[in-house]
């Protein structure tokens, strides 16, 4: 059982297209009983695998212990694979956090959780407050999403600070590329420079995935993006298994 949190400061490096596409792979690809935790108000993982959210604003409740998470979780269409959604509610999730005063809720919600999954993937929000502490201290691995530019290697660093922070029970962080454009010259540098990281490649049958409300691996599983997904899953899951 493991959960994997993908997390960045910056908004706008393909960390919702992520969630939903490694969440995807996890189910169809390994077979893992599979919840996609939405924590980001704007909903996107929801919207991504074709899940409407209930009209009901009831997603804090879960944080609150008010409700049972049971009550929300959606099935979606795939084997294996469901889905915590997102409402607007969680705008105001840092400062319930806060009035709560228990650093470990999003842990402790999260150890609840596993009881009926393998995976539990975690689309947070590009925050850096008392969300993105429990973030840190509830997940086994963060995966980081970067555009090979300046302005998301500083990114990078604001997460390695904020999970250093734990000190020995940090989880490991694993640096992804993301939009990669081969064609650009950054691009190619930033990769040469940084050869060990996976690499997501910028494509049109990811910019997709909102057309046909599916992972890429549903409706193009041979494309040069659906493999790249399910080669960073492995990867994930090879790192999993280490510890």
């Amino acid at each position: 059982m493991a959960v994997v949190a993908i997390y960045s400061v910056k908004g706008g490096v393909g960390k919702t297209t992520f969630a939903a596409n490694l969440a995807w792979c996890a189910a169809m690809q390994s077979s893992r009983r599979t919840l996609l935790w939405d924590l980001d108000a704007a909903g996107g993982a929801s919207f991504l695998l074709g899940v409407d959210p209930k009209k009901k604003k009831r997603a804090t409740s879960v944080i609150s212990k008010d409700i049972d998470p049971a009550k929300l979780i959606r099935h979606t269409d795939y084997p294996r694979l469901d889905l915590l959604p997102a409402d607007e509610s969680l705008r105001a999730l840092d400062v319930q956090l806060a009035e709560i005063g228990k650093k470990n809720r999003i842990a402790k919600l999260t150890a609840d959780l596993m009881k009926d999954y393998d995976r539990l993937i975690l689309d947070c929000p590009p925050v850096l407050n008392e969300l993105s502490s429990q973030i840190v201290r509830a997940a086994d691995l963060i995966v980081v999403p970067i555009p090979p530019s300046p302005l998301s290697a500083r990114a990078l660093d604001i997460v390695r600070e904020e999970v250093s922070a734990e000190g020995k029970k940090a989880p490991p962080i694993m640096p992804v590329f993301s939009m990669v454009d081969r064609r650009r010259t950054l691009h190619r540098d930033s990769i040469l420079d940084q050869k060990k990281w996976p690499v997501i490649p910028s494509a049109s049958a990811i910019e997709q995935c909102a057309t046909h409300l599916a992972p890429v691996g549903a409706f193009a599983p041979r494309s040069p993006a659906a493999r790249a997904f399910k080669a960073l899953w492995t990867d994930i899951e090879r790192k999993l298994a280490k510890g």
